[in-house]
């Protein structure tokens, strides 16, 4: 190597402990940050050449040296030494060790600082562009699976207890609807983070005349940072990232949570394909949704990222503090850990099927149209909390003559109230039920069909 010392030793007698070596090492973190350091310093060095900076022989070596440092990088053939102590000094220790004194012009007017600032964006924005991809790839296969499994009539649920009855597959459209509230979030995150730092140096900019613009432009920032103070320290796109896997998490153990409940024997709703299931070493019998425990368990690790990086920011003083370097660490455990949950959920999601004849078999027990009918008696004139209070006996008098409200005969309603006709049967059953939902947006046959169609145009648009 060109020079064994650390772009700070010189300042410092003596030289790093291996214990201060070993400890302010972030090599084995940062170096899957090659490509954006990489494409960054051509940037930087290419902008160094406009300004005459440097020659435009220099920016042809520098560019040529780091490309091929970056294919030696793909290939697995770069020796990483922690020494050089992060992605950014191993790149140029190797490009001046390649190329020579042309190499050490690169880190005119730049810092590690600005560097890292803009590396972990440009990373953020490729993870954020492929996050969202595979929540499309995720939120078509549950329009899909909602296509087929539209007439299928199942129990909805308020405090795990049994409430009305609702399409399955306007259930399934539910975390659509989540999972489009996450793409979008994730796009507010790239579109607020989309300023270049590059050319802020330190934290306080430069003498030399830098174009800042030209890098922005030519790394597809929208702008550049307005404040090199902030800029160098401003992590709260990463904290803004970690929250939005955090939440993404959330919807996907949500979605864990449910199927391994509905995946029990004491439901059945759903059937998960073998291949997505995993059995027990000592009971042959098990069929276990560990996939589905486990991205349920792993969200643990998301919400840490962010408390993680939360508390890294909460008591900085301003200006660049050595603290940041933790930051990449939670950023990549979130990220990595939603990528491979989304995955695995878009699989599992796809092998998946609704038990119909189980859920009809039991469908009506639970009195999953005592709110359709409080709502016949508002058609009748009755007031709602009357209405309310009129059904509430009906249902106990069913349970104490072990009866469905169906199964009540006109003479058993009139004792609670005269407002019920023969016509009340038409009202009555959870199918019947589902038939009758009118409101946009709500859970019934008809109104899933409509937001079905509504989702494919849009999934198909957008994809």
């Amino acid at each position: 190597m060109a020079d064994d010392k650390k772009s700070w030793e010189h300042r410092l007698k003596g030289g790093p402990a291996d214990v201060t070596v070993d400890f302010v090492e972030s090599l084995s973190v940062d170096k899957r940050l090659y490509k954006y350091d990489i494409a960054g310093s051509i940037a930087h060095a290419r902008m160094l050449s406009e300004v005459g900076l440097i020659k435009e022989q220099e920016f042809t070596q520098i560019k040529e040296g780091l490309l091929a440092i970056g294919d030696k990088m793909e290939q697995g053939q770069f020796v990483f030494d922690k020494r050089t102590e992060d992605i950014h000094m191993a790149i140029e220790a190797a490009l001046v060790e390649q190329i020579g004194e042309a190499g050490k012009k690169l880190h005119t007017g730049r810092s590690r600082n600005d560097q890292i600032a803009t590396d972990i964006r440009l990373w953020i924005r490729d993870q954020i562009e492929l996050l969202q991809r595979l929540l499309r790839q995720l939120q078509q296969a549950f329009v899909e699976l909602a296509d087929k499994s539209s007439q299928i009539v199942m129990p909805a649920y308020t405090h795990l207890q049994r409430a009305q009855p609702i399409s399955a597959g306007a259930y399934l459209l539910s975390f659509v609807e989540q999972f489009e509230r996450d793409y979008k979030r994730l796009g507010n995150c790239a579109d607020l983070m989309n300023v270049s730092p590059l050319g802020s140096g330190a934290l306080a900019g430069s003498t030399l005349k830098l174009e800042r613009k030209s890098t922005a432009e030519q790394l597809g920032f929208a702008d550049i940072t307005a404040n090199s103070i902030d800029a160098v320290s401003d992590r709260d796109f990463a904290a803004e990232f970690i929250f939005d896997c955090s939440l993404i998490a959330a919807h996907l153990s949500r979605l864990a949570e449910d199927w391994i409940i509905y995946s029990t024997n004491e439901f059945a709703f759903v059937k998960i394909a073998d291949q997505y299931c995993t059995s027990s070493s000592m009971m042959p019998q098990k069929r276990n949704p560990d996939l589905l425990e486990l991205i349920r368990g792993k969200t643990g690790s998301v919400y840490g990222a962010l408390v993680g990086m939360l508390t890294i920011l909460k008591a900085q003083p301003s200006g660049y503090n050595r603290d940041l370097q933790e930051d990449k660490f939670h950023i990549f455990t979130a990220s990595d850990t939603v990528e491979k949950s989304l995955v695995v959920a878009r699989e599992i999601i796809k092998h998946t099927e609704f038990d119909a004849d189980r859920i009809s078999s039991g469908l009506d027990a639970g009195f999953l149209d005592a709110t359709a009918l409080a709502e016949y008696l508002v058609g009748r004139g009755v007031a709602f909390r009357q209405a309310h209070g009129i059904v509430g006996q009906l249902v106990d008098y069913c349970e104490q003559q072990s009866k469905r409200l169906a199964e009540l005969d006109v003479g058993d309603f009139h004792k609670f109230s005269p407002d019920i006709g023969s016509d009340v049967y038409e009202w009555l059953g959870a199918k019947a039920v589902v038939n009758r939902y009118t409101t946009e947006g709500s859970a019934g046959i008809e109104q899933t069909a409509i937001q079905i169609e509504k989702w494919k145009k849009r999934l198909a648009d957008k994809t």
